[in-house]
């Protein structure tokens, strides 16, 4: 696993989802309620941009047929049978950074019991 910056220093009080790369990822960073999370910008159901979405308690809402995401858990609403991929956040002294594993290192992680 490895830590991309993915942005600058933020105003936490400024709610906000963003679309950025995080190791060649395309990743929604999103500021709600005072906490930052970080999960895939593609919605499984539809594809659509989710950092064109909107955040309503703790869920993102996907634009297209507004389905909903946990953004601590990525789980879908309750009938969905769907998950955004969530991934760790760190806010640095620097900026805001993401942790992303590659496919390999999640291949590897899946075989070790």
């Amino acid at each position: 696993m490895a830590w991309y910056k993915v942005a600058d220093s933020a105003d936490l009080s400024l709610p906000f989802l963003r679309k950025v790369n995080a190791g060649g990822k395309a990743v929604c960073l999103v500021n709600a309620n005072q906490r930052m999370f970080a999960t895939s910008a593609t919605c499984p159901h539809a594809g659509a941009d989710l950092s064109t979405g909107w955040c309503e308690k703790g869920k993102l809402i996907c634009p297209f047929h507004r389905y909903q995401y946990d953004l601590e858990t990525g789980r879908g609403a309750s009938g969905q049978n769907d998950f955004v991929k969530t991934y760790k956040v760190e806010i640095r002294a620097d900026g805001i950074y993401v942790e992303v594993g590659s496919w390999l290192e999640r291949l590897k992680g899946a075989f070790k019991g």
